[in-house]
């Protein structure tokens, strides 16, 4: 068999084709579906997958499930994996050498594939079970793209249409796929999403050869534009919903003179070329991505730091409209001289750092040249960004609590976009005191720092950087160390009460 590589046409070492080949043997091979599912659960679990639905369709007549606004039930695992949704891969088989990955068709593994039939049947069987929320799909790249993403394909349409599955679907898209593969699955989907892995076009050149950065984003901005489509199309503003809160945020990323200023807006989206030919509403039988589209980048297997990690984090929210970018901690699992050494521990406590910092991208108003720069390029891991940043910008406090404005309350530490608007609401009918804001949700073991209420703060404490440095890291120190030794990367079991034949 002889495989080439689409993107840069590079055909693969003799000997990865020899091992490859192998594998593929294994494909005609009697497994059981218990086995099967073992191996492609597993090896789905540095995928993340935690995500929220962002759509709201009832049960149907006749048909399995429904979704909620609410999304996804939210319950997580110790490296930040939701648990509520059945996360397999259809195959770990893959034809790419990825130094960080797994499924490098270098490495040793136990390989299998799921037929369409068979994802579909575990699919609905667990959904009855009330195991599952939905469906989350990813897949190592079988033979080419266009054929893993014909198949990811078929399994959705079957799951769709055949089995009558109304309930939620995560797919993620394999980049190199035809467009018309990328449109079947935005359809069939509720979420759609491409990753990006590696934040930097450098670092994926060298630790993933067989890919280039301009074969992931076309398809990201395909799918941008088409969601923005169907949008206008069934009346609604071309880009996604966002919090209620950042309407009051005049700095906030997603504000339109923002994106205006950076990208150029929804002009800009709509100026891409669409995955589809012209819309209009008599001819939409289902929304295209209707809880948009996601990216994941691998965080800790390449030099970059959080500042350009949190500045391409910004980049892709604006230039195409993504729904939430998801961080992976890298797992040192292959030995390679450009990676971790085996046993690295996982940057846990980055990650979670990071998403911290996502967090005030999207709902705090900062932006991501606020929160770190050339000169200091990465986080205090021991802080929160937030504490972090009001440490460097201690000029502004404290603030009064009972005249300041609403963007400057929220970025009090531990004030939140809740408890900053039940302040705003609570103030116009009289003077607020510390209990009041306990009782309000203000976490003030952070916040009493850096505010007054009635020109008093809760303490005599001196507004100097390196004195509320060690008070912040001393309180968070048991929760920073639970965070950094997380060492059970356990799938949640699923096999107890199989059955499904």
């Amino acid at each position: 068999m002889r495989l080439s590589v689409i993107w840069n046409k590079k055909p693969l070492a003799k000997s990865n084709i020899c091992l490859y080949n192998k594998y593929m043997n294994e494909l005609i091979q009697e497994i059981s579906l218990e086995e099967k599912l073992h191996i492609l659960a597993d090896a789905a679990k540095y995928d993340v997958a935690c995500t929220s639905s962002g759509v709201d369709r009832k049960g149907r007549e006749g048909f399995l499930g429904n979704t909620r606004a609410c999304g996804i039930c939210h319950s997580f695992a110790s490296d930040g994996r939701c648990i509520s949704l059945l996360k397999i891969l259809m195959t770990n088989h893959c034809i790419y050498d990825c130094k960080y990955c797994i499924n490098r068709c270098s490495n040793d593994v136990e390989r299998t594939t799921f037929t369409p039939d068979e994802i579909c049947r575990i699919t609905t069987e667990f959904y009855k079970r009330n195991y599952i929320e939905g469906l989350f799909l990813s897949s190592g790249v079988l033979k080419n793209p266009a054929y893993t993403m014909e198949k990811m394909c078929e399994a959705l349409m079957l799951l769709r249409n055949q089995y009558k599955f109304n309930g939620y679907i995560h797919v993620k898209a394999i980049p190199g796929a035809p467009d018309e593969l990328l449109a079947t699955a935005g359809y069939l989907a509720d979420r759609i999403s491409i990753n990006l892995e590696l934040p930097t076009a450098e670092s994926l050149e060298k630790l993933a050869p067989n890919k280039n950065f301009q074969t992931i984003l076309n398809p990201m901005g395909k799918v941008s534009s088409t969601i923005a489509s169907h949008r206008l199309a069934i009346g609604k503003d071309a880009r996604m919903e966002r919090s209620s809160g950042n309407r009051y945020l005049e700095n906030s990323i997603f504000t339109s003179q923002r994106i205006e200023e950076k990208q150029g807006g929804s002009r800009q989206i709509l100026q891409k070329e669409t995955l589809s030919p012209s819309l209009t509403r008599d001819k939409l039988t289902r929304p295209f991505a209707p809880a948009g589209q996601s990216t994941q980048m691998i965080i800790g297997a390449s030099g970059e730091t959080d500042y350009h990690l949190i500045q391409t984090t910004q980049k892709l929210y604006q230039s195409y409209d993504l729904k939430r970018v998801f961080y992976s901690a890298y797992v040192s699992i292959n030995e390679d001289s450009n990676l971790p050494a085996i046993g690295t521990p996982p940057p846990l406590l980055r990650e979670h750092r990071l998403y911290q910092a996502d967090w005030l991208l999207r709902f705090y108003g900062f932006q991501a040249d606020e929160l770190l720069s050339e000169d200091k390029p990465n986080f205090n891991e021991q802080l929160d960004p937030k504490c972090d940043w009001a440490l460097r910008h201690l000029d502004l406090f404290p603030v009064e609590i009972q005249t300041a404005p609403y963007d400057l309350i929220l970025r009090i530490p531990g004030v939140g976009p809740r408890s900053a608007g039940r302040i705003m609401k609570a103030r116009r009918f009289g003077s607020l005191d510390f209990d009041t804001l306990k009782k309000m949700g203000v976490v003030l073991k952070r916040a009493h720092y850096f505010i007054t209420c009635q020109g008093k703060m809760m303490y005599h404490t001196p507004i100097e950087e390196q004195y509320i440095t060690r008070q912040l890291t001393a309180t968070n120190s048991k929760e920073n160390w639970q965070i950094a030794h997380q060492n059970n990367f356990k799938q949640m079991s699923l096999f107890d009460d199989f059955g499904v034949g």
